[in-house]
């Protein structure tokens, strides 16, 4: 599903997990701000009542995207008259940390209107419907959600086959929103690997839906699904016919399409300053792996030297099925002794949770990933490390064995990813200690997520076995590598083949990760993947700059603390409270 007008919050979230503030939590300054924020949450509410719902926003559970006709213009109207109300609000307050947070919610506003605008201009709406129903669908059908609120999965179900009155089937309202926009001189379709992806893992989803109904013993489903199923698979007959005669063979966006993506994800840099820093990284990185690789070969007794080899050889010890759990479970135990025993940061009293993904969701998406609960309101759910099944190639194809996650030396950078210190971190503490909804929901991107995962990373590196600071080094090596990457095949200066074969043979990804990335660059999210390596140099370099204004005053675990306690700030907003409140906390003044 492209993004439109305020639906790009939403989507934004839904490729990424942010925690919110508890009631319980909340400052008189909190609950003004977040009282602004919901002028936003009405309108992304109003359009995409899904994204809304898992966010916390009650009374939703049953409703469904728009997708009636004047999407964006109708999407666009509401997001400018939510955008003056916050700018009268603003002129009015005082509060230092409200103005800031106004700032945040008009920024995010004033963005979601513009992309709307840049994909009105540029592309043909194209909808995953296979793959946006079931995830509608999940998010209500979860184990962390209460029963009786799985209750309103029955409806929106029957709402998306049209079966509900006033409600007509959503593959059918796609097709027109789509179809009205075929033939506009300068309007492109969806690319074509995008499509021929879409369609080949659309089965599993409709599959999914069953999956998901018959997991939590729900009645009377049967019948609306079946009407839904077929609409799915007369839709994907659409889009393979239809909709194929509009794609287009190029992958690449226009570049102000590009560029206003990298700035929602959070990439503020010019591509090819970004291209030069990560390749130096790069090579820098590539060193270490080049000294370290002999060290882990002979602690394993193994005649090996190069890194490509070592990790040939560690990628064979894999585990399947129950022991995946197991081993990951038991990984974040032992790193959980390490934070504790170093002082790194402080942790929550209770257990992180992990779990194993099901088919569908490993299809959905197939590297490990964490799972946000509720963002808003939340009542207790937690995030979730979920870990997808090791899944045998298909019949043919060995090749496209993904064997890149489960092995134990990179659990180790995984779990710190993740779960703790990483992500799953990062968010409970946002959810425990509270922050207000524009720092932990609008002021959102790539870049100050996954930032923070790459450098726990980092700080848990020195800390591992050989083997798994390797492969730390190697999951690094990546970022790097995606940061230059990226832009470069949607510059023109590399073939998606050529990046593929890249990171098959210098980064040691499976074929079939490295077919994921590319994926990933070219038609998935363009311009998310430079997050990582733009968001850890971020941090690392406010890192240096936290570390020479303190001196012997600097504590790791309180800078780590304060840095979680703050939200999701971007990287200015970020360094301003550290410089101008933690560094004159820590040195006494």
């Amino acid at each position: 599903m492209k993004k439109l007008g305020i639906i790009l919050i939403a989507l934004m979230l839904a490729g990424g997990g942010v925690q919110a503030r508890t009631a319980e939590a909340e400052t008189d300054w909190v609950a003004e701000s977040n009282a602004n924020a919901d002028v936003l949450l009405k309108v992304l509410s109003k359009y995409a009542p899904e994204q809304a719902g898992q966010l916390g926003v009650d009374g939703f559970d049953e409703d469904v995207f728009d997708l009636k006709p004047k999407l964006t213009e109708r999407a666009n109207a509401d997001t400018a008259k939510a955008v003056a109300e916050l700018e009268k609000r603003l002129a009015s307050t005082e509060h230092p940390l409200v103005r800031q947070d106004l700032e945040i919610l008009i920024q995010a506003g004033k963005d979601g209107m513009e992309g709307a605008e840049l994909n009105e201009k540029y592309l043909i709406p194209y909808f995953n419907i296979s793959n946006t129903v079931f995830n509608g669908l999940r998010a209500l059908l979860d184990p962390q959600i209460p029963a009786e609120r799985r209750q309103a999965a029955l409806v929106r179900l029957r709402k998306y086959a049209g079966l509900e009155e006033g409600y007509e089937p959503i593959v059918e309202l796609a097709k027109d929103r789509s179809s009205e926009r075929f033939g506009i001189t300068g309007v492109m379709g969806p690319y074509t690997g995008q499509l021929e992806t879409d369609l080949n893992s659309a089965s599993r989803f409709i599959d999914g839906i069953a999956e998901l109904f018959q997991r939590f013993e729900m009645e009377g489903w049967e019948e609306p699904y079946a009407i839904l199923k077929g609409q799915l698979e007369s839709y994907n007959e659409w889009l393979a016919t239809e909709m194929m005669e509009q794609a287009r063979e190029d992958h690449r966006l226009p570049y102000e399409l590009y560029a206003f993506g990298l700035k929602q994800w959070g990439t503020d840099l010019d591509p090819r300053l970004l291209i030069d820093r990560a390749q130096v990284a790069y090579l820098e990185i590539r060193n270490e792996m080049d000294a370290m690789a002999p060290l882990v070969a002979a602690e394993r007794g193994w005649d090996l030297s190069d890194y490509r080899d070592v990790i040939r050889a560690l990628k064979e010890e894999q585990f399947v099925g129950e022991e995946i759990l197991a081993r990951y479970q038991d990984t974040l135990v032992k790193i959980e002794e390490m934070i504790r025993d170093n002082h790194i940061v402080s942790l929550p009293a209770r257990d992180a949770s992990i779990r194993l993904a099901s088919e569908a969701e490993s299809a959905n998406i197939p590297a490990p990933h964490l799972r946000p609960p509720r963002l808003i309101g939340n009542t207790g759910e937690y995030a979730e490390f979920v870990l997808p099944l090791n899944i045998p190639a298909p019949e043919g194809r060995e090749d496209m064995k993904l064997d890149d996650f489960t092995h134990q030396a990179m659990a180790w950078t995984l779990t710190a990813h993740e779960a703790r210190p990483g992500h799953e971190l990062q968010f409970s503490t946002m959810l425990e200690t509270g922050v207000s909804t524009a720092r932990a929901v609008f002021a959102f991107n790539s870049v100050n997520v996954e930032g923070w995962a790459l450098y726990a990373e980092a700080e848990m590196k020195p800390y591992f076995p050989l083997d798994g600071q390797l492969i730390g080094l190697q999951s690094r090596m990546l970022r790097a590598a995606r940061a230059f990457l990226d832009p470069m095949v949607n510059l023109g200066e590399m073939t998606p083949d050529e990046v593929q074969a890249f990171l098959e043979k210098e980064v040691m990804l499976s074929k079939a990760a490295a077919t994921s990335e590319r994926e990933r660059y070219t038609f998935r999210m363009p311009g998310q993947a430079t997050a990582y390596f733009y968001g850890y140099s971020k941090l690392m370099e406010l890192r240096a700059k936290t570390e020479i204004a303190l001196g012997d005053k600097f504590n790791r675990q309180a800078f780590h603390d304060f840095i979680l306690a703050q939200g999701l700030l971007p990287p200015e907003l970020l360094a301003k409270a550290v410089l101008e409140s933690f560094v004159p906390q820590q040195m006494g003044g």
